[in-house]
């Protein structure tokens, strides 16, 4: 959590501007003082070679702070999902019922699949209803996630807990070379910040500037665990980290300053292990770490304040808003055992990754991403009870916002495109593509850095930088249901920074 003395500290930095800040941090506690849950396993049941999972979508309550209940959602729980574990090659079958109360959909976020098993907007599932959606997993190896995608409500649904994280397993992911004993050194970490009212509940959109901002919060859980510890039992762990918070881009570290190794992005391994010291994680994103604790020193794993160098920092009148990801959080306290199993070293080689070429597209679109200021921001989907503030869209792609009767974009089967993002706004947009996984060409000209030369289907576009990826639009053709693409700032895609595609 983020103290007091901090805020007042970064308040005053910023040189007489007017800030609204959060309320007092509600049950201050401890850093490292609760164990950190593993989210339970789901393998599915081998059924005639067929795969499958059983989910159910629900209300629940849980204790986040001391001595206060928070009404939830959950997927078989009361607050997130059970962790979904499949393999390449294999076909799977999920049963989705919506025991909520209200309409929900699930979205399979990073996987390769066809357009009427993707979960978006157009799948939404009523309450007391079940859909049962069948794929084929397709891709390489990594860790992908699921969770809400309801029009104008996918934000609300998802700070409420439904998400969850899927991990795909293939020959390469699952080398012994590679820590993969799922909750002793292979680690899922979901990283979300949450707000809270005085009577526990979370505190979702109030105001203009959690629409224009999108929703940040200043208590972390990872896993659903407040102030959380992990006791490493290896010498070396896996962390799977996803950041499943709505708006806030994480700047990860160790706070001794060690080094990790970064051997995958949202789409699986990248070719090779990439040693950093520190990585930004927009909404979304995925990154899969592995980090030496061979000398048993405890550690905290940080969040720093984005670096003065950072494209992704925002700019103009926005650059002075305190919740723009300059705060200082404890993530996770890691304490080794007095004695640790010894890991294998990493391999020289992860995978060998094919890159796309600019010279194999047939078709390069662009798309600009911009979004309306003062006044004219309207809130759309955020506010309760039916109130807004304003009766526009606010977030806008190549000048139009989200219409479900509009098709965007048409893209053939087959074909390989190159896609121009131009963000024409004063603050970063994670973009993210449904149908698969991308290849950053270049941002503003140059090549992507190491832990970005993976595949994607996320990307960090900042204020007026642009980015180009390369994509295979292959394997499923349909003429009536589309894809969509949108900002991952899920405030910004329930009010607007949303389209759609056929792929035909």
């Amino acid at each position: 959590m983020i103290k007091r003395r901090d805020f007042l500290k970064v308040a005053g930095s910023i040189g007489g501007v007017a800030v609204i800040g959060f309320p007092p941090t509600l049950n201050a506690q401890s850093f490292g003082s609760n164990l950190l849950a593993i989210p339970p396993l789901l393998a599915g049941n081998l059924v005639d070679d067929i795969r499958r999972y059983s989910l159910r979508v629900q209300r629940g309550s849980k204790t986040f702070l001391a001595g206060l209940n928070t009404p939830t959602f959950g997927i078989n729980g009361d607050f997130l999902g059970p962790t979904l574990r499949m393999s390449r090659g294999e076909k799977v079958a999920l049963s989705v019922r919506n025991d909520l109360g209200e309409p929900t959909t699930m979205h399979w976020h990073g996987l390769h699949v066809p357009v009427y098993a993707d979960g978006g907007p157009h799948h939404v599932i009523d309450n007391g209803t079940t859909w049962e959606p069948e794929f084929t997993v397709m891709q390489a190896g990594g860790t992908c996630w699921y969770h809400s995608h309801l029009l104008n409500r996918t934000g609300e649904q998802v700070y409420k807990g439904l998400a969850g994280m899927i991990i795909i397993d293939d020959e390469e992911t699952l080398r012994d070379e590679l820590p993969s004993e799922y909750g002793i050194d292979d680690i899922p970490l979901i990283v979300q910040d949450r707000a809270f009212n005085q009577d526990g509940s979370f505190r979702y959109v109030g105001m203009r500037m959690d629409v224009m901002t999108g929703m940040f919060g200043d208590t972390i859980l990872v896993n659903g665990t407040p102030s959380p510890y992990f006791e490493p039992t290896t010498t070396r762990v896996r962390f799977r980290l996803l950041n499943g918070s709505n708006a806030r881009t994480y700047t990860l570290a160790f706070s001794d300053g060690r080094s990790f190794e970064v051997i995958a992005s949202d789409g699986g391994l990248l070719p090779a292990a990439v040693r950093m010291t520190s990585v930004e994680l927009a909404p979304a994103e995925r990154v899969e770490l592995v980090v030496d604790f061979s000398n048993g020193n405890p550690v905290n794993l940080v969040s720093l304040p984005m670096s003065a160098s950072s494209p992704n920092n925002t700019q103009g009148m926005m650059r002075n808003m305190l919740r723009m990801n300059h705060q200082t959080f404890d993530i996770l306290a890691v304490r080794p055992r007095s004695q640790l199993r010894r890991s294998a070293s990493l391999p020289a080689t992860l995978t060998a990754m094919a890159r796309l070429q600019e010279s194999d597209a047939v078709v390069a679109r662009t798309l600009v991403l911009s979004m309306a200021m003062g006044g004219g921001m309207a809130m759309r989907g955020g506010m309760r009870r039916g109130r807004t503030m304003g009766t526009d869209a606010s977030f806008f792609i190549n000048g139009e916002s989200m219409d479900m009767n509009v098709i965007n974009q048409h893209v053939f089967m087959g074909d390989t495109e190159i896609w121009q993002l131009v963000n024409d706004s004063m603050m970063m947009h994670p973009f993210h593509i449904h149908h698969g996984q991308f290849q950053i060409l270049d941002r503003n000209g140059r090549p992507p850095p190491a832990h970005e030369m993976g595949h994607k289907d996320t990307v960090k576009v900042g204020p007026g930088e642009t980015v180009r990826f390369i994509m295979r639009f292959e394997h499923f053709s349909d003429a009536e249901h589309a894809y969509m693409y949108h900002c991952h700032i899920l405030e910004h895609e329930d009010n607007g920074m949303m389209g759609q595609f056929f792929v035909t």
